[in-house]
């Protein structure tokens, strides 16, 4: 699959587009706190981000390695990252275009239910990483959890399973074109020992909350000691 070098704004439809249509919804509203004393709170503004289903799953696969235990991760396009160039950050950082975490995808409508989980989470790892792997044998990994609970509604749920490792080094290109989506196109999978890949979070390499919470939650679970990385400084862009 081609390498993808940007991303090029054809329109920006900001201006009229509806709020209710598109991958997510926007709800603007006014409301006012319900207080137990019956008196109610001055009116304010909500802004609440939904997306057609309210669930997505995201799959930590790993392996075990004459190296230890390896995690796979996925570089895809993630164009919210990369729109940050040229407004003013924090902190330095570099230009994003592409973006490491986990497999994830989102829930459709319809599937509820363990049994649902699993199936896409299976669904993910087929379409994004080219694994095969039996629904079942996927597990949770932990509770559910919101990402930005002030602004979107959408949960995530992890699960885990245990494959088998690709006889591959270094980053390498994804397998088929995940669900034909244009963003989908260039991305790279790479295995990383797991206590390699959390240090990467912890130094700002791994950028991606769920794949970080995944990694930890993993690693407890396989009785797998994780030494803090001493305190860096900022990278450089």
């Amino acid at each position: 699959m081609p390498r993808v070098t940007a991303i090029e704004i054809v329109e920006d439809r900001s201006a009229h587009a509806r709020l209710d249509e598109g991958f997510l919804r926007l709800r603007r509203l006014r409301a006012r706190n319900r207080r137990a004393d019956g008196s109610a709170s001055p009116e304010y503004p909500i802004d609440v981000i939904d997306r057609p289903a309210l669930d997505a799953v995201a799959v930590c696969a790993w392996a075990r390695t004459p190296r230890g235990i390896e995690v796979l991760t996925r570089r895809g396009l993630r164009p919210a990252a990369y729109f940050r160039r040229g407004k003013r950050a924090a902190l330095p950082e570099p230009e994003y275009l592409l973006v490491e975490e986990i497999v994830a995808g989102v829930v459709e409508p319809g599937e509820t239910g363990l049994a649902a989980l699993q199936r896409r989470g299976a669904d993910e790892l087929r379409e994004e990483a080219g694994l095969e792997v039996a629904p079942g044998s996927l597990r949770p990994l932990g509770g559910p959890f919101f990402l930005l609970p002030g602004i979107a509604s959408e949960k995530i749920h992890l699960l885990e399973v245990e494959v088998p490792r690709p006889p591959v080094d270094g980053p390498y290109d994804a397998d088929g074109d995940g669900d034909g989506s244009p963003l989908e196109e260039g991305a790279l999978l790479e295995w990383r020992g797991l206590e390699a890949a959390v240090r990467a979070c912890e130094a700002g390499e791994i950028e991606d909350a769920k794949t970080e919470l995944a990694l930890r939650r993993l690693a407890g679970r396989l009785g797998v000691a994780l030494v803090p990385l001493e305190a860096a400084p900022p990278r450089a862009p």
